[in-house]
């Protein structure tokens, strides 16, 4: 019983981080979701906001005993929405930040397995109604907001962990004689959000070292940047999803890898290769 009646302290402490950290940059949020591709690009914003305020206010009704029950109900809502737009975006094969803390997190099969706990525990809420607060519940819900967030995590670190390590030859069809000791490949997708996000920082690239996009499917701009189309290059390398940053040498040999979902990662990575001699 005392795990049902702390289930609303879960979810309020939850929405309450996830609206804290939208409102540290609205327009960024904006941006993730405009990425789903669910609604015209115009209300982007309007629902953006509407999601920030239905956030702090469902947080703010769980903490009211009295408004408990319709906090649980809002906080369903809103739950249940975030899991049809994070399938629907597995479903169409895109690579989109889920806006979910205000951080840079793609959805995947972890947000999509957080969401539905964190529904679970909204819905447990709404069926507990107004109990009345008890220090034991505090622990109780700390343990019950791991659970749900752990195996998003877990899963993360397991996608995160794939792709070419350091010493591996880098496969791509149709690359480009490099022109120098190192060429740092930027691995980009048209239905991928992020990849037009991080387009100016690959660009901005170009001034330290030699810059080539490679994407599975043609039409990507190169935004001045020059373009390899191989369909196989992220299965044949094990890569999770883009964007995703490869540096070589000149022979192909992986210097530094990994996701470049934002500049402090991609700044990371070459930093990373810039520590190892090429051969």
């Amino acid at each position: 019983m005392i795990v049902a009646q702390s289930a609303y302290l879960a979810v309020a402490a939850v929405l309450l981080v996830a609206a804290l950290g939208k409102l540290r940059d609205v327009r960024g949020f904006a941006r993730s979701v405009a990425g789903y591709q669910v609604l015209p690009g115009v209300l982007a914003g309007p629902a953006a906001v509407a999601v920030l305020v239905a956030e702090l206010l469902a947080a703010g009704l769980l903490l009211v005993p009295d408004g408990r029950r319709w906090g649980a109900v809002v906080a369903g809502v809103l739950f249940a929405a975030f899991l049809a737009a994070m399938a629907s975006v597995l479903r169409r094969g895109m690579a989109v930040d889920c806006g979910c803390f205000g951080g840079r997190d793609l959805v995947g099969a972890g947000t999509l397995v957080r969401t539905g706990l964190l529904l679970v525990l909204a819905v447990t809420a709404a069926l507990t109604g107004p109990v009345a607060f008890a220090l034991v519940q505090l622990p109780v819900a700390a343990v019950l907001l791991g659970l749900a967030l752990l195996p998003a995590r877990l899963l993360r670190a397991e996608r995160a962990s794939s792709g070419p390590r350091p010493g591996t030859r880098f496969a791509l069809a149709g690359a480009p004689e490099p022109a120098g000791d190192r060429v740092m490949y930027a691995l980009v997708s048209s239905a991928c959000g992020l990849c037009g996000t991080m387009l100016p920082e690959f660009a901005a690239t170009a001034a330290r070292l030699e810059v080539v996009l490679v994407s599975a499917a043609a039409g990507y701009g190169g935004g001045g940047l020059p373009v390899v189309v191989d369909p196989e290059v992220f299965d044949r390398n094990d890569i999770p999803w883009p964007p995703y940053v490869v540096v070589t040498d000149r022979i192909g040999t992986v210097l530094a890898a990994g996701v470049a979902a934002e500049p402090a990662q991609l700044e990371q990575i070459l930093s990373s290769a810039g520590a190892v001699a090429p051969q």
